[in-house]
């Protein structure tokens, strides 16, 4: 009875086998599953779903680099009381985008991930309420092939009139083109701390009329 369950496992090991090593490809393939031919040596890939948003971005506002970031902008910027275009904020972004933040807790650096989503739940009350203005005063764009980089230097203000920010710092915003529209898929950020963390004369404008 033993040797008639050894051999009934050990053949059944060697048909999964058999059938596991018919199933694997011999070859890696040699396209990406987009079409693009793979650099020689490179791991087989799938290509994974398309990015969705949960609305409809208007065309103009994702169609290059400069229109995206600008709207980013514009869809957070408003008066005070103002409701703010949020669906058109969350259409600038891939489903799984995040954004990134620092926080300083008990001397050590946190990292602080949020969806857009939650970014909205967390500063809608904040933005409406009491004003808030972002403004692009500074742009430091690099871009490959479909991938792009953005440092952005941003100024806040409670109100578009006031004469100075009251916070200043930079936006790290890495996007993606997918053929049809430009994407956000991060956005990290720093604030300034003129003491400790000055920004860099690199990432300002060369006049300060426009901080």
């Amino acid at each position: 009875m033993r040797r008639t369950i050894s051999f009934t496992v050990t053949l059944a090991f060697a048909t999964a086998a058999t059938f596991l090593l018919a199933a694997s490809p011999q070859e890696p393939p040699t396209q990406a599953p987009n079409g693009q031919p793979l650099p020689p040596g490179h791991p087989a890939v799938s290509m994974p779903p398309k990015p969705v948003a949960t609305w409809t971005a208007d065309p103009k506002d994702v169609q290059t680099i400069e229109a995206i970031i600008d709207a980013y902008y514009d869809s957070v910027s408003g008066a005070k009381g103002e409701a703010r275009d949020w669906e058109r904020f969350v259409s600038l972004f891939m489903k799984d985008a995040r954004f990134i933040v620092t926080r300083t807790i008990d001397g050590e650096v946190v990292p602080l991930a949020l969806s857009p989503q939650e970014f909205v739940d967390s500063n809608r009350t904040y933005f409406e309420r009491g004003g808030y203005f972002e403004k692009d005063i500074h742009r430091e764009i690099d871009s490959f092939g479909h991938i792009a980089q953005v440092f952005s230097t941003y100024a806040t203000r409670r109100a578009e009139n006031d004469p100075e920010p009251y916070s200043r710092g930079i936006n790290s915003i890495q996007l993606v083109n997918t053929g049809d529209r430009w994407w956000i898929s991060t956005i990290m950020w720093d604030s300034e701390q003129p003491d400790i963390n000055p920004i860099p004369a690199i990432y300002l404008p060369a006049s300060k009329k426009d901080n």
